[in-house]
């Protein structure tokens, strides 16, 4: 029996999303940034980031390490503060009505993410987690940091897992720490990005809607 097999009828294909400024419209580290009062040091450490300047987990480091002492009922307070980009619940709808696999990478974090996730219909999330001791962040990740290179591995191994070709995997993001998983989707597209990710990218959409994704899934999903 196949992998497809396993997990039923034969998928359509598989969407893999970045999520801070594409499946949401904000950076989630910069949200509970807002509650340590170090919001605008954790920008610009992000925006050099997302241009490709800095190393990823070097900078995610950074910033949590800004975060120290935080009580962690803040996460709360961000998850009530999420706002999904337009379209991309739809999106998300369409796709697994049409047998299409979700996942979420994400350089965030799962204690934030993940109830919206679940509520969207999202099939699998990979995030970073925030080391919390006694009711507060440590400033400290726990565990290994996901990176552009782990983005491109879920993406590898959900594909094995589902028995999805790369022709029929679509992958989207906003950031350089993309890259990797748009090269090695079937049709990368990059959602109002960066330009290390622009010239990686098959698609770039501008518009304010991430359901202008959707023609680019009903195209690889016949391929």
């Amino acid at each position: 029996m196949s992998a497809a097999d396993s997990h039923g009828p034969a998928v359509a294909g598989l969407l893999v999303s970045d999520v801070d400024s594409t499946f949401l419209t904000q950076e989630v580290i910069e949200l509970v940034a807002e509650h340590a009062g170090v919001r605008h040091r954790v920008e610009e450490i992000t925006t050099a980031a997302m241009r490709g300047e800095l190393d990823f987990a070097q900078s995610l480091r950074a910033r949590v390490a800004l975060l120290t002492g935080l009580d962690e009922s803040v996460l709360a307070e961000v998850r009530a503060a999420l706002v999904p980009t337009p379209g991309v619940l739809e999106l998300v709808r369409r796709a697994t009505a049409d047998r299409w696999v979700v996942a979420l990478v994400s350089g965030g974090f799962h204690e934030v993410i993940d109830e919206l996730a679940a509520e969207a219909g999202v099939d699998h999330v990979l995030a970073n987690r925030f080391e919390i001791s006694g009711g507060r962040l440590t400033g400290r990740v726990s565990g290994p940091i996901i990176d552009g290179a782990a983005k491109r591995r879920a993406l590898t191994e959900y594909a094995a897992t589902y028995g999805v070709p790369t022709a029929r995997i679509v992958a989207m993001g906003d950031g350089a720490n993309d890259r990797e998983m748009l090269r090695a989707a079937g049709t990368g597209i990059a959602y109002r990005a960066k330009p290390a990710l622009r010239e990686v990218a098959d698609v770039v959409l501008d518009g304010p809607s991430l359901l202008a994704a959707w023609p680019h899934l009903e195209a690889a999903a016949v391929r």
